[in-house]
């Protein structure tokens, strides 16, 4: 069997899926076909995201929460929310600066659409330096492999298409900051990982990591200091420790940072008992499994898969299971660099088992595919426009704009770009809102809020007067005395 190269060895062509090395591809081909899948990827996000968001299925929590704080940053204002509560600044919640970026397109277009396709812009660009170094690894077949699993891959479609999330940012930053990495350019990485500090709190140990390589690289080659590397280090986690323990405080109502109470469950914290939360329960396995695979398996041969570190810490050791399992958004980030590891260890591994690891990766696209919502392009009933749809459109369109609205989950986000929105469950301040909006089928109407409390403050409502002016299917309106 062929011997592996080091990991520090320069990139050399694949036998087999690559072209031959007297025949090297022209320069423009490998931006045309990375650019061209980029903008295909980007069309397919903002095509599924829109069409959802047009069936109703966008919800408060987070893409109603997004945009009431766009909108203020839109209008020169401070990001507070009433979704999330009474004068709510966001910037208490997590520390997200950059979103502000989006404030002069939605000046322009005042929509929820605008933060949906500006999300599907700026994921899709991921694509490009992956695609881009699998090329110069070993050809335009398997840059066209890494190109599609990557747009294609799970934790990316799952975010482009429900709502909108602060990381979208991150994704295409961590997609060229490991790719640098991995061609060994430790300046151009730092400069890409830097503006993850304004993209979310958390991502400073990321930056931490990034450092860390650069200086571990920096060691083994002999050639360069290690100090630039470990000064990213500490700069990453400087600013994780000055935006958990004082700016995100500052801006909290209760003077904290939210989310250490789910490192303990709401109790004391036990460091002893926390490194048993990473194994258990079962389906964070599932997880490891699934990133392990999208990585070819042949991935975790390579440094790079230890930028995933900081992101799985603080997943699997929290107590909130929404950030355990392959749902939601919380595994976008982890997409660019396993697939960039993949990329990495293409070069370390004989070509048998470099075909084995792409198609393990083809595999786990082609199976997951069905189960996240980019195959809803070709679902007829995914365009279908049904009955219930237009009489929840004919209800809000009963509330005038500007008006002050309590409403369930869906019902909130379809509202937040015309009229100043609540959730129906929590407490009124002050005389209480003009209108009050629920959808009592919305799956999501459990979460943020209770059905018991969505029920007791209908109750509420009805004792001080308010007139229902709708009510069939599990559509109510009502409207204050």
């Amino acid at each position: 069997m062929p011997a592996t190269s080091s990991p520090l060895s320069p990139p050399r062509a694949l036998p087999g899926p690559s072209a031959p090395p007297s025949a090297p591809p022209p320069v423009r081909r490998p931006v045309a076909l990375a650019w061209g899948l980029a903008a295909g990827f980007a069309a397919l996000y903002a095509c599924v995201a829109v069409n959802r968001y047009r069936r109703g299925l966008s919800k408060a929590y987070d893409l109603g929460i997004f945009e009431q704080a766009v909108r203020a940053y839109a209008h020169g204002q401070a990001p507070i929310v009433p979704i999330k509560g009474p004068g709510y600044h966001l910037l208490g919640d997590h520390f997200h600066p950059l979103i502000a970026a989006l404030a002069p397109a939605y000046r322009v277009f005042p929509s929820p659409v605008t933060l949906l396709v500006a999300q599907a812009l700026l994921m899709a660009p991921a694509v490009v330096p992956l695609t881009r170094w699998a090329h110069e690894v070993a050809g335009p077949r398997v840059a066209l492999i890494i190109g599609c699993a990557t747009g294609a891959s799970w934790g990316i479609v799952r975010a482009a298409a429900d709502d909108f999330h602060e990381i979208a940012f991150a994704v295409p930053l961590l997609a060229f900051a490991a790719t640098a990495l991995g061609r060994r350019r430790p300046l151009a990485a730092a400069l890409w990982s830097l503006p993850l500090l304004l993209v979310k709190e958390d991502l400073g140990l990321t930056v931490a990591a990034v450092g860390v390589l650069i200086a571990w690289q920096a060691g083994r080659e002999r050639r360069r200091s290690p100090l630039p590397g470990l000064a990213l280090a500490g700069v990453g986690l400087a600013a994780t420790a000055l935006t958990v323990l004082v700016v995100l405080p500052a801006f909290n109502s209760a003077g904290g940072f939210d989310y250490w109470q789910q490192l303990d469950g709401g109790g004391q914290p036990s460091l002893r008992a926390l490194p048993l939360r990473l194994g258990w329960p079962p389906v964070k396995w599932l997880l490891l499994f699934l990133l392990a695979a999208t990585a070819g398996f042949a991935g975790l041969r390579s440094p790079l898969v230890l930028l995933c570190v900081p992101t799985l810490a603080w997943r699997l050791l929290s107590a909130n299971p929404h950030y355990w399992g392959v749902s939601y958004h919380y595994s976008a980030v982890l997409m660019p660099i396993v697939l960039a590891a993949l990329v990495d260890a293409l070069r370390r591994v004989d070509a048998r088992r470099a075909r084995r690891a792409l198609a393990v990766t083809a595999l786990v696209t082609a199976v997951t595919l069905p189960l996240y919502p980019l195959h809803e392009v070709v679902m007829p009933e995914a365009w279908r426009t049904s009955p219930r749809l237009t009489a929840t459109r004919a209800l809000l369109d009963r509330i005038p704009d500007d008006a002050t609205v309590a409403a369930s989950n869906r019902l909130a986000a379809q509202l937040t770009r015309r009229a100043e929105v609540t959730l129906v469950c929590r407490e009124p301040v002050g005389p209480g809102p003009q209108w009050v909006a629920v959808d009592l089928r919305d799956p999501s109407v459990r979460s943020p809020c209770a059905t018991a409390d969505t029920a007791r403050m209908l109750d509420v409502y009805r004792e001080r007067g308010y007139r229902q002016l709708v009510g069939q299917d599990g559509l109510l309106l009502l409207r204050s005395p």
